[in-house]
């Protein structure tokens, strides 16, 4: 396997984010990790050029950790892609849908799945991942236990598809990172971009106010901002943001001044053309 040629994500084949790695570069391989830390080794060890990482879902919202792994990863976003995400009711062939009793997914699909897990009344399992419980039920022979997965995963490992669609929002939408050890930055006259990017700022009143004035009064949109504790600190949060422009632009570099002056270790994770989704639910 080409590491050129190959893409890495975290889970099994099958799972929503190797159908977004997929969508997007259909003539590459995928590389399913066992973790996100696996997923960026990858790269760094030559098994991988690029890495599909989900940030967050428009029903469960942020995903878990990623926003503390991302820093120090070492890696540079280059690009973003939003996916459809649509669950399926797996299960052994030849099960009917009364035969269940309990159903194995990650807790995101099983939150966003409660109507049918309600209306079935169905046990829900809570699982590392999605494609990974498609593929233990697979190897088990036992009838009574389903998975919400991916249809891709359903075909990958042999089952029954009891029933299509089963989120409880019609707008279930993740939203993914690509990952790359090199940037790869647009130039500043092409289509809309984002930019991402990570600070923490001074422990004084009013410093997060402050440090983001700027943006406000040069007219530069901000789309993301979540903060987290890191090091076990209670006293200042750090931020993961992000912001539409380019570095290059006027707004953007008098934005980036004031935020220096309020604020600490910033740092740029990348400058990527922006999804042409943000235009179609604008």
């Amino acid at each position: 396997m080409s590491a050129q040629n190959t893409i890495a994500f975290q889970s099994e084949a099958g799972a929503n984010s190797d159908m977004a790695c997929r969508a997007v570069y259909p003539d590459m391989k995928t590389l399913g990790c066992y973790t996100f830390e696996h997923a960026f080794a990858a790269l760094h060890d030559g098994k991988a050029s690029l890495a599909m990482i989900p940030i967050d879902n428009s029903v469960a919202g942020r995903v878990a950790d990623i926003h503390h792994l991302l820093p120090g990863s070492n890696l540079h976003i280059i690009g973003e892609h939003f996916q459809r995400i649509d669950h399926h009711l797996l299960a052994l062939k030849g099960t009917k849908i009364e035969d269940l009793t309990h159903v194995h997914s990650h807790v995101h699909a099983l939150n966003q799945c409660r109507g049918i897990i309600r209306d079935l009344g169905l046990d829900p399992v809570v699982h590392a991942d999605t494609a990974g419980a498609a593929h233990m039920i697979s190897e088990q022979n036992d009838p009574s236990q389903g998975a919400i997965a991916s249809q891709l995963a359903g075909e990958i490992y042999g089952l029954e598809d009891l029933r299509a669609n089963i989120e409880d929002a019609e707008h279930n939408t993740t939203r993914f990172l690509i990952m790359a050890k090199d940037p790869l930055v647009p130039t500043a006259n092409d289509a809309k971009v984002m930019t991402s990017f990570v600070f923490r700022v001074q422990s004084i009143p009013a410093a997060l106010y402050k440090a983001l004035g700027g943006f406000a009064t040069n007219g530069v949109n901000m789309t993301k901002l979540e903060s987290y504790i890191i090091d076990g600190s209670f006293e200042a949060a750090q931020f993961y943001a992000e912001v539409e422009g380019h570095p290059e632009d006027q707004a953007m570099q008098l934005a980036f001044k004031e935020l220096d002056f309020f604020t600490h270790e910033i740092k740029v994770m990348g400058t990527y053309p922006a999804a042409a989704f943000r235009d179609e639910v604008g």
